[in-house]
């Protein structure tokens, strides 16, 4: 009865803790991404005065480039 159960094995912190660091390293990947390309693009908006058409080009750019790396990194 009480005897019979099987030892419990004991919680593994390390496991939650690897799914959170990926996900903090997507989140990252994808702000990054949208921030640094979002700037160049408003670079290139001051100099040649689009008009915030190029930051919103480079936040796209930089979004699709967070993706991709978030896929590569953490795809299977």
């Amino acid at each position: 009865m009480t005897g019979d159960q099987s030892p419990q094995r004991p919680r593994d912190d390390n496991e939650h803790a690897a799914g959170a660091n990926q996900g903090w390293t997507a989140v990252s990947y994808l702000i990054g991404g949208i921030v640094v390309w979002g700037f160049v693009g408003w670079l290139i908006d001051r100099w040649i005065h689009t008009g915030g058409i190029a930051t919103a080009i480079g936040a796209v750019i930089g979004a699709a480039g967070g993706v991709y790396l978030i896929a590569r990194r953490l795809g299977a």
